[in-house]
């Protein structure tokens, strides 16, 4: 499998400061968005067995400990670590699937009117964010403002990504229309970026987001039952198998070291 990156925005890295500290995200390769889609499967179900288990409100209660817990973790690295990175974005995952699912199941918003306002939110996020820093470069995540923002945009994300991935699942097209739907929607921005010249932040952050609605409809598929289009593994082996390809991968990317960014060792 190439190491090489894929839909990278290393073409803005000439936005770097001077004498800029080591990044404190990974190198996108292969490796990082195949975990991303995983992450984003095991978010989605790890959170409706948690809500299930525990009920909704404890269990978003734990997601935002556990979320608090991980963020501490990861703004207190000084570098990038594999493990710390990964579980800050699993965490981001469980509870960006709580705040979609509260919004629609606790508060009765639909999901054509919590899609639109997730998005907007993102937008604002990256508004902000350009505003302030004049990039959006994941290769210039050197300073806690920028890590902020960057993580601000991922719970965005995810957040986005799980109310439209149940939105079209609940349109008509169920689990499995809506895993197709956005496998060749996530093939646009690296196409585009390819043959049409779009930016290569830009198709970055539109192939993250649609990494959401993917992960999330191909472990719903997986796990819910025949009657809904389903394979019925249910939401105990789905979440269980899912975390552990994430800490295989995540445990050879520590060790390989395949994800850092050249000449960060320096």
């Amino acid at each position: 499998m190439t190491t090489q990156p894929l839909l990278d925005d290393r073409d803005d890295r000439h936005l770097d400061p001077p004498g800029a500290l080591v990044n404190k995200v990974p190198e996108v390769t292969a490796y990082f968005w195949i975990i991303k889609v995983l992450t984003t499967g095991m978010g989605e179900t790890a959170s409706d067995l948690l809500a299930r288990v525990l009920g909704p409100i404890p269990a978003v209660a734990l997601g935002a400990l556990a979320l608090t817990a991980a963020m501490a973790v990861q703004f207190t690295c000084r570098r990038y670590i594999a493990w710390a990175y990964w579980t800050a974005v699993v965490m981001v995952s469980v509870f960006g699937t709580m705040a979609a699912d509260v919004l629609h199941v606790g508060l009765g918003v639909p999901y054509t009117l919590s899609t639109p306002l997730f998005l907007t939110a993102l937008a604002a996020v990256f508004g902000l964010w350009y505003a302030s820093e004049r990039t959006l470069s994941i290769h210039a995540i050197h300073t806690r403002r920028r890590e902020a923002f960057y993580w601000a945009a991922v719970l965005a994300t995810f957040a986005l990504g799980t109310a439209a991935g149940d939105l079209t699942a609940t349109a008509g097209l169920g689990y499995l229309g809506s895993v197709v739907l956005f496998a060749a929607a996530i093939c646009v921005p690296a196409l585009a970026h390819r043959w049409s010249g779009l930016n290569a932040v830009a198709a970055f952050w539109s192939a993250y987001v649609i990494t959401r609605p993917l992960g999330a409809s191909l472990a719903d598929w997986m796990a819910d039952g025949r009657s809904r289009g389903g394979l019925a593994l249910g939401l105990e082996p789905v979440t269980l198998a899912w975390t552990v390809a994430i800490v295989g991968f995540v445990a050879y990317l520590a060790a390989s070291q395949r994800d850092r960014r050249a000449g960060a060792a320096a």
